[in-house]
């Protein structure tokens, strides 16, 4: 099954077939299914998809990470339309950043929860770095006069993905902060016979404590993939737009801009998102000795212990 086709069926699942989904695995942790079947990682995927892995509750379906494409389609189109004015590029980073924050605290490692009022902190912070150097950037670009018309127009394209990338490894640094300052929930590694005997017995795995070196280690990653996310997405369709317009058959159909540009992104979305989501696991694995000197020699399989990254 392509990442698409997978996409589709985990976003489109109902209530109904959600707790299908659980029952299925249900059975399979209390021994009823003794073997994987096809429909069983089916049920896994619908499961992995809506659920957060910390508290079991099912993540508000705009914010999901099989929504991500349709939930950014419009605010990227939005960023990347040509011509903004300074009012225009504010409004659309505003948005972005509304929808940033939302989407870092709904999929955000749960066992240091932030506050109403840190949240509201780091997302002012965000949206003013994103603006500032948005804006900053779109009056700096036409100054550069020792460029060529075509490198400035180039330069000015890419603005959005200057200020998004910055904005967006912020927004998570911050959303996140209070992770590392109180640490997060580690787990030891479990063998396949260990996760079996867990199973058997109904009983779910405990946690080793929590760990700010394990926290630093979730945010840090999450603020990279930020990055990788968004440099694909905001540097591939605008780029590609600029030489597009340079074609005698755009600028005789000067009305198919908008629509070219959002396939342009939605295209990239779905050719490359799986594999910025893939540079990171969502359950990272590290040896014990790399977490604080309670950690040490208590770890699982090979001395590793386990944790909910986030996304």
């Amino acid at each position: 099954m392509d990442w698409g086709t997978c996409q589709k069926s985990t976003l489109l699942v109902n209530k109904a077939g959600l707790d299908r989904a659980k029952a299925l695995l249900t059975d399979y942790k209390e021994g009823k299914i003794q073997h994987m079947t096809p429909e069983l990682w089916q049920a896994k995927k619908i499961v992995d998809s809506t659920l957060h892995p910390d508290t079991g509750e099912a993540v508000f379906l705009p914010f999901r990470m099989s929504s991500f494409v349709l939930s950014n389609l419009i605010v990227t189109a939005g960023m990347l339309q040509p011509g903004l004015g300074n009012g225009g590029t504010i409004a659309w980073q505003v948005v972005n950043q509304s929808l940033n924050v939302a989407i870092n605290s709904a999929n955000a490692n749960k066992s240091s929860p932030l506050s109403w009022t840190k949240m509201g902190q780091s997302y002012l912070a965000a949206v003013s770095v994103s603006c500032g150097v948005a804006v900053g950037l779109n009056n700096l670009v036409p100054r550069l006069r020792n460029l060529t018309p075509a490198t400035r127009t180039t330069l000015t394209r890419l603005v959005p993905f200057a200020a998004v990338a910055t904005a967006g490894a912020l927004n998570v640094l911050l959303m996140r902060g209070e992770e590392m300052r109180r640490g997060i929930d580690v787990y030891p590694l479990l063998s396949a016979a260990q996760r079996d005997a867990l199973r058997r017995d109904g009983r779910q795995e405990e946690s080793l404590g929590r760990s700010r070196a394990a926290a630093r280690i979730a945010v840090g990653e999450t603020a990279v993939s930020r990055v990788v996310n968004s440099t694909p997405i905001m540097v591939l369709p605008p780029l590609l737009l600029v030489r597009l317009q340079r074609t005698r058959w755009l600028q005789q159909r000067p009305r198919m801009t908008v629509p070219l540009n959002l396939a342009l992104i939605l295209g990239t979305s779905f050719a490359v998102l799986p594999l910025a989501l893939a540079v990171f696991p969502q359950m990272e694995k590290v040896s014990d000795d790399s977490l604080e000197p309670e950690f040490h020699g208590r770890g699982g399989v090979d001395g590793m212990v386990t944790f909910n990254r986030g996304i």
